[in-house]
């Protein structure tokens, strides 16, 4: 959880509707997220338009690759998308190490998101490498009704084949 009191006053505060892509592959980053309310996610594609779902940026959460990105004035590597209507905290890129140089606290948190989406990333890869469709159906089902906080999920077949 990162300390969102101490950086209200250092971003601005977005509105995403859903579907609304925040971030574009190979964009550059010039701010970084962190959500306040609702959720994002954060997906890879490939040259034919295929996307992975990577994982979900919650409340409190940021992107650890938009955070790297913004430190080394890099590009993204990914696409953020709301997954539903979402406000953000936009903390312009250039602020960053100033930012973690001032706030321990935010460092802390940075470090233990990354290590968080690492597993969540390999999760993903063992999932792809060694689970039966079924239960990387039913993880992902699970995943979107804990997301939702809903037992009830409504999707098509497609929704599910894309995300």
């Amino acid at each position: 959880m990162f300390p969102i009191d101490a950086l209200m006053d250092e971003g601005t505060v977005r509105h995403f509707k859903a579907g609304e892509t925040l971030l574009r592959e190979g964009g550059w980053i010039r701010e970084v997220p962190i959500v306040l309310q609702g959720a994002l996610r954060v997906l890879r594609s490939d040259e034919n338009g295929r996307e992975l779902l990577l994982y979900y940026i919650r409340p409190g959460e940021s992107c650890v690759l938009s955070l790297l990105g913004g430190l080394h004035h890099g590009t993204s590597k990914v696409q953020a998308v709301a997954e539903e209507d979402t406000e953000v905290l936009l903390l312009p890129a250039e602020r960053l190490k100033d930012l973690l140089r001032a706030q321990p606290a935010l460092l802390d948190s940075m470090l233990h998101l990354y290590q968080q989406r690492f597993e969540e990333l390999l999760d993903v890869v063992n999932a792809v490498a060694f689970r039966r469709v079924d239960e990387r159906l039913l993880a992902f089902l699970e995943r979107k009704s804990a997301l939702s906080g809903r037992d009830n999920i409504s999707m098509t077949h497609e929704q599910i084949a894309t995300e």
